[in-house]
């Protein structure tokens, strides 16, 4: 992206000034200079926002909430975690965004993700703001009775600071099923009130269809979209996805049923590369082995002996036409966006929030390769959970196919705004699109209220 001088000015002493009120917190320095990259020039033009100073308010947060969370293991010893809710912006609706339990959870991390989450949730259309939260509390290898004992005790402290028509908490990475069905529980105990208060609830009690399968099937239906614009389809392509959780898993299988080949998948330890492809028999498997048994990846190529295990690497390096990062943020780097390019790589889709680096997002625009930013592309997750909270509110269930085409709906209405302010030439700047889109619904909401 090329900026004339007074505009590079503008965003370097902006950005110099978040540094400077927000020190130590990289990960969202980096997601804000990621956003005023391409929103600065586009408030430059618009007194309104200028004038209103629209982006200083925006990149401070509404409240940060810092707590304490004892839990006892079940060895009788008592454990003292961190957690925080960061409330960002709840200019167009209650705050909503997730809840990541992690040892590498800090504030710096959930600002960034809180950020995001604003024009991520403003792109989808539905009324929601923009939070996120959890803890550094490490799941891994807890009983599910320690896992009980931390989650409700965490919830204590967090049941006042959130409510239906407040902020409404979802799962992300460490928080799962399980984890929400204990959040869930000890919130309707605590305030004797069953509400749509969290989403990604289980199908018995208030959960939606498609929840699950959300973020990864949303990639695939905004990919659709992008290739659609250069008259391409998914059938044919070879992929490469990282990660093993839910959004890769369901992301290889709607790529699968698309017609595609997905070849790798990872965890933290290494990826599988499978020429033959990891095809619908092979992802039934991997579900079994990583949501059930909550085994390594490593164990599939003790069945698929075709299949390699690669220890300690990253997937970029196999030759392939379209690639997923499904894992988490700054797992792809420089050096691995030179490695995609000079293997022919015709398209990049976030399916993790910020997977790609600053540095590794420029490569790709400088060398034209399609490129679709975490906020638009992996929407779909947000997005169904909203629809799980009009459902509570309605007191109603919708079928699979009900969620599933306004997923549809919601994913290429998002990619219609990135091309409307993302046009350029010939083809759409998906990074510019789907800043200036979320920015110009926050905005406009922010100055409707006047100063606050």
């Amino acid at each position: 992206m090329v900026h004339s001088k007074n505009e590079a000015d503008r965003i370097k002493l902006f950005n110099l000034g978040i540094i400077e009120r927000n020190p130590a917190e990289h990960e969202f320095h980096q997601a804000v200079q990621e956003f005023t990259g391409s929103v600065m020039p586009y408030v430059m033009a618009n007194a309104k926002y200028d004038d209103g100073h629209i982006l200083q308010r925006m990149t401070e947060p509404d409240r940060i909430v810092i707590f304490r969370v004892c839990w006892e293991d079940d060895k009788g010893h008592i454990h003292c975690n961190r957690a925080w809710r960061v409330q960002f912006n709840n200019a167009i609706g209650p705050y909503k965004g997730g809840l990541r339990f992690h040892p590498n959870v800090t504030q710096s991390v959930l600002k960034f993700l809180a950020f995001e989450q604003v024009y991520k949730n403003a792109l989808t259309g539905l009324p929601m703001g923009g939070g996120k939260g959890g803890s550094d509390f490490d799941p891994k290898g807890k009983s599910d009775r320690e896992i009980m004992r931390f989650c409700q005790s965490l919830m204590i402290e967090l049941s006042n600071h959130i409510g239906e028509d407040t902020d409404i908490p979802a799962g992300d990475i460490g928080v799962g099923g399980r984890e929400i069905s204990y959040l869930f529980g000890q919130y309707k105990r605590l305030k004797n009130r069953f509400v749509g208060t969290l989403t990604g609830k289980g199908l018995s009690y208030g959960g939606s269809l498609i929840r699950t399968e959300a973020t990864g099937y949303g990639v695939v239906y905004f990919t659709q979209h992008m290739l659609n614009m250069r008259n391409e389809k998914l059938a044919g392509k070879t992929t490469l996805i990282s990660g093993a959780g839910n959004v890769a898993i369901f992301c290889a299988e709607k790529l699968t049923s698309e017609g595609a080949k997905v070849m790798t998948l990872s965890d933290s330890s290494g990826f599988i590369y499978d020429p033959d492809g990891i095809d619908h028999q092979k992802l039934a498997f991997l579900k079994e082995l990583k949501f059930v048994k909550r085994q390594r990846l490593s164990e599939y190529t003790q069945k698929y002996s075709q299949a390699t295990y690669y220890q300690g690497k990253r997937p970029w390096m196999i030759k392939a036409d379209l690639a997923f990062p499904c894992a988490t943020q700054n797992e792809l780097e420089l050096e691995d966006a030179k490695a995609l390019v000079n293997n022919g790589i015709q398209l990049i889709a976030e399916g993790a929030n910020m997977p790609c680096s600053l540095e590794a997002v420029q490569y790709f625009q400088e060398k034209s390769i399609l490129f679709a930013p975490a906020k638009a592309a992996n929407a779909g997750g947000v997005a169904v959970s909203g629809l799980e909270q009009t459902q509570n509110s309605l007191r109603l269930p919708w079928t699979r196919e009900e969620v599933d085409s306004r997923l549809q709906h919601i994913m290429a209405h998002i990619h219609q705004q990135c091309v409307e302010y993302g046009a350029k030439d010939d083809a759409t700047d998906y990074v510019k699109g789907a800043n200036i889109a979320g920015f110009v619904k926050v905005a406009d909401a922010m100055l409707a209220y006047g100063i606050g």
